[in-house]
């Protein structure tokens, strides 16, 4: 196989666990050789809800373009002007060269929309969330984490240096002991509970009402990661706290441009105060390059079509409604999803990988996901939806998943009864 190479005799051991990595007895090089293997497969045409890999036109049932703006012919006329009126790029931090006009006015209408005094950018999702934490959480604070939260809430924590203790998913009664044994021992460590509000793999909603009553009788902040909740879920997209009305009570919201917003970078609302100290102390801030002139573009425009276009939400909401009906009907395990993330659990790990190369060939893109990411046995396709799906696209996703079913003797088999969104 291309990817093998023989170390070099003179080698540094460190690097002994790479090669160990592709030998031929081991799971990637057998996935390989039976072309199983699903990540990294370069897409070579995307056109909204339609791809084009290694040729073939598929159903993309896979992106989180949840709004289907990437394709918009608006969304990439303004990004195209951005390019042309400021160049391809910064070349610097924002605390320093790289702040223009457009960032101030994406800040400010984030702002205004998600009803908060402040809002600061990042350059991705990730770096948002590992900035944040790192900034407001130090040595002597306590972070408690949700278990099944995105790796860069972890990342964050352990950057930040604070005490972090890993709640069990959605357990409030193991979170409320968690919190009541700190706050007597440790009665004035600063406190923060962070949740990401939709879970990228279930497709639940966080509880945010039981996380505000832990927050405020422990006096704890609450910091919601709402990367798959805005544009998605709420009262028009502002996330997983509107959707119970709450949104003005959580302290900090953070979100990412990659999913509804069609292009990259993130954000942080809350207090003033609080986010300007952020902007002033978050590593990732400071000393990444800032988000391109083309992409605030592209989240200014999309940000606009969300606000004066609530039909699409409507929309996604039906094809999230349709779809787990759709395959609930067909006899698959869906978790508890609540969103346009819908997870099929298929179960065995090899199974898996087979179910996903069975659906390429049927024409329909989706993702294989598998242990660590979610439980032992509990391997899944996650599909997740755009509000321009078209209903035969929809129905063309639920045959294909029911034929390979059928084939594999997947469906009535798969994890019914066992969920992590509970």
């Amino acid at each position: 196989m291309s990817e093998t190479k023989a170390p070099a005799h003179d080698e540094p051991s460190l690097f002994e666990k790479c090669h160990r990595f592709f030998d031929p007895s081991g799971d990637y090089a057998k996935l390989k050789r039976a072309d199983l293997y699903p990540y990294f497969r370069p897409i070579e045409e995307s056109e909204g809800s339609r791809a084009v890999m290694n040729g073939d036109e598929l159903v993309m049932a896979g992106s989180n373009n949840y709004l289907g703006l990437t394709a918009d012919p608006r969304v990439k006329e303004a990004a195209q002007e951005a390019t042309a009126t400021y160049g391809t790029g910064c070349t610097g931090s924002r605390f320093l060269n790289g702040t223009l006009d457009l960032h101030l006015e994406l800040e400010e209408r984030l702002a205004d929309f998600m009803g908060k005094e402040k809002a600061v950018l990042f350059s991705t999702g990730y770096m948002t969330n590992e900035g944040v934490l790192e900034a407001v959480a130090g040595r002597g604070d306590i972070i408690f984490s949700d278990k099944d939260n995105h790796a860069c809430i972890n990342a964050g924590a352990q950057k930040s240096l604070a005490e972090t203790k890993r709640y069990r998913h959605n357990d409030f009664d193991h979170l409320r002991k968690m919190l009541k044994r700190a706050h007597a021992e440790r009665p004035d460590a600063g406190k923060l509970i962070a949740t990401d509000g939709v879970f990228s793999m279930s497709g639940k909603i966080a509880r945010v009402p039981e996380l505000l009553d832990l927050a405020d009788e422990f006096d704890a902040a609450l910091m919601l990661d709402d990367a798959h909740a805005i544009g998605v879920v709420g009262e028009g997209g502002r996330g997983s706290a509107s959707t119970f009305g709450r949104k003005d009570d959580v302290h900090l919201i953070t979100g990412t441009f990659s999913k509804s917003f069609a292009s990259i970078g993130g954000f942080c609302v809350g207090d003033r105060d609080v986010v300007e100290y952020i902007r002033h102390e978050a590593s990732t801030h400071i000393f990444s390059a800032s988000m391109p002139p083309s992409t605030v573009a592209t989240v200014l425009k999309s940000l606009e079509i969300l606000q004066n276009e609530p039909e699409r939400l409507d929309r996604l909401h039906e094809i999230s409604d349709y779809m787990r009906d759709g395959f609930r009907n067909l006899g698959f395990d869906v978790w508890e999803s609540e969103t346009p993330i819908i997870p099929v659990v298929i179960g065995d790990m090899e199974q898996c990988f087979r179910f996903w190369r069975a659906l390429i060939d049927e024409g329909v893109f989706v993702n294989a996901v598998v242990p660590p990411a979610v439980p032992k046995g509990q391997a899944l396709m996650r599909t997740s939806y755009m509000a321009t799906h078209s209903d035969e696209e929809l129905d063309q996703i639920l045959d294909a998943f029911h034929k390979v079913g059928k084939k594999l003797g997947v469906i009535g088999t798969n994890g019914h009864g066992t969920s992590v969104g509970a």
